[in-house]
């Protein structure tokens, strides 16, 4: 089943585990039960402390569970973990196996505080890149408190039970039978919607923070450099995010980061953080801003209010708060979001195998998207606005050569349609004849560029009429000390290697600004 370099490689790994556990395998006579058995006979081939038995009566057949012996099984895999989410079975089976986890003791005590009983299910794609990190989290929430279990799920190996819930979009995640979340989510943010004293706790802490000479909102490639650049300065640097990485975590291959010849959204966006670790830094993880606090006087300080009702103080801020995916903004969209209107080919590609789907935009972002997913799906109806599509001349040959795939350009979408709670088809206008057409599909998959994620920053400061912050050269925004970076900028070409760069010189700008501008003694005394 596993080849021998990853037999090796898995080998080195399980000689951590410290504690005998038993994986029960509940198999049937299908090809995927073969396919589950062998690469259990190869995990426990690899490490003495690990047995195997094939007498479960899960209902999920083919499915495992892993446990130490004489405890309650509380992780179980309906699923084939390979792919994207090998590594959540290796960590599986380390974690289980007593290997500790590396997340804060803090975090640990309040999982284990949790009271209640929490039965997890999460569907998943194997080539769903954002997947792993909720199946991760969740299996380590279930290691260390007895009263949490998670069940991993693929959708492609129980595609009766997807449709009996109408799951088009993953990760998608159960609790106790109710929808409880989607999309990529890390372990504290999983515990913060468990414990509902959280918030208050947190917002507690942070009002109690002493004032920094930058703060960056943001947690993107701009965010992570301008943090870089300024602790190298050797002043007080903060960085707050909704989620480390930005828009990388959505991004499945990076081909163009110069010096760095391929690697992963997450990888990337992973290395971002480690990076910015590395110097004096202080994280503030999933922390949303809501507004900005202009300070009383020149030199004063600046303020950012959270979500949480917390309030952070800095003598300079950066703003670098990035972009998220543009909507179509046409009846249907809203509703049937995560029933078939989806935005990560990737991720969700797989839930649509052999149906016939459509993707809005004919830029690079959409005909990937289109290649993609021909792939995988039936087929694809590709719909652009203008006259042509807008992609590399490359893209748009290779898009051309599939059999599988129908492109219409001056195609204005009017309307997605539904039937039973569910996307069944979308309606366009052609931009020539002025005729009103429809397409029966299961899947709508928009690609149609960004939106500055600015909205909060409306009557503070100086917004383009796309809703980006204005900056000089220097990354100075209309607000004294405040600059701002990468793709919530006017910056032109929204790429990852700009916004590095981006942030770095408004770090740079930041710290020019301090030297120059004496701060008042109240400032200085916060």
């Amino acid at each position: 089943m596993l080849d021998d370099t990853l037999k090796s490689q898995l080998q080195a790994y399980l000689e951590r585990v410290k504690m005998p556990f038993e994986i029960v395998a509940s198999l049937d006579d299908s090809a995927a039960a073969q396919e589950m058995h062998g690469l259990l006979k190869d995990i426990i081939g690899l490490c003495d402390k690990i047995t195997l038995r094939t007498d479960g009566t899960d209902a999920r057949k083919p499915s495992f569970t892993l446990a130490r012996i004489g405890e309650v099984p509380r992780i179980r895999f309906a699923a084939i973990p390979l792919g994207h989410e090998f590594t959540s079975l290796v960590l599986a089976l380390l974690q289980v196996g007593g290997h500790p986890p590396k997340i804060e003791a803090e975090l640990i005590e309040q999982i284990k505080n949790l009271e209640g009983e929490f039965r997890f299910e999460t569907y998943v794609s194997l080539s769903c890149h954002n997947c792993p990190d909720v199946v991760q989290a969740l299996n380590l929430m279930a290691v260390l408190n007895p009263r949490i279990q998670h069940v991993t799920i693929d959708g492609g190996l129980f595609q009766q039970e997807v449709e009996a819930r109408q799951i088009l979009a993953v990760p998608m995640v159960f609790l106790n039978g109710e929808h409880f979340g989607q999309g990529r989510m890390e372990v504290d943010e999983i515990v913060a919607k468990l414990d509902t004293g959280a918030a208050a706790r947190d917002a507690a802490k942070l009002n109690a923070k002493e004032a920094y000479d930058v703060l960056i909102v943001g947690g993107g490639p701009a965010g992570a450099a301008a943090a870089v650049y300024a602790a190298r300065k050797g002043i007080r640097t903060g960085m707050l995010a909704e989620r480390m990485g930005g828009q990388t975590m959505d991004t499945m291959s990076i081909e163009n980061f110069i010096s760095v010849l391929e690697t992963d959204g997450p990888k990337f966006a992973a290395a971002l953080e480690q990076h910015a670790k590395q110097y004096d830094v202080e994280i503030l993880n999933l922390q949303r801003a809501e507004k900005l606090i202009p300070a009383e006087q020149p030199g004063g300080l600046i303020g950012v209010q959270l979500a949480n009702g917390a309030t952070l103080k800095s003598r300079t801020v950066i703003l670098s708060t990035g972009a998220r995916w543009r909507e179509i903004n046409v009846p249907g969209e809203q509703e049937y979001r995560n029933k078939g209107v989806a935005y990560c080919p990737h991720c969700d590609g797989p839930l649509f195998k052999g149906k016939r789907v459509a993707v809005i935009g004919g830029g690079n972002s959409g005909v990937e998207a289109a290649i993609d997913l021909a792939g995988l799906v039936g087929h694809v109806t590709l719909l652009e606005f203008g006259e042509q599509l807008r992609a590399d001349a490359v893209l748009v040959n290779k898009l051309n050569s599939l059999s599988n795939v129908t492109v219409h350009t001056q195609a204005q979408t009017t309307e997605i349609n539904g039937t039973d709670g569910k996307v069944s088809g979308l309606t366009y206008t052609d931009r020539v004849s002025g005729e009103s057409k429809h397409v029966e599909l299961a899947g709508v998959f928009v690609q149609i560029g960004l939106v500055p994620n600015s909205e909060w920053l409306k009557g503070t400061l100086e917004l383009s009429r796309h809703g980006e912050i204005v900056v000089d050269a220097r990354g100075q925004t209309s607000v004294a000390g405040v600059f701002a970076a990468g793709d919530v900028t006017t910056v032109p070409f929204k790429q990852i290697i700009i916004a590095t760069g981006d942030g770095a010189k408004a770090a740079l700008g930041a710290f020019d600004h301090l030297i120059r501008t004496p701060a008042p003694k109240e400032a200085v005394a916060a």
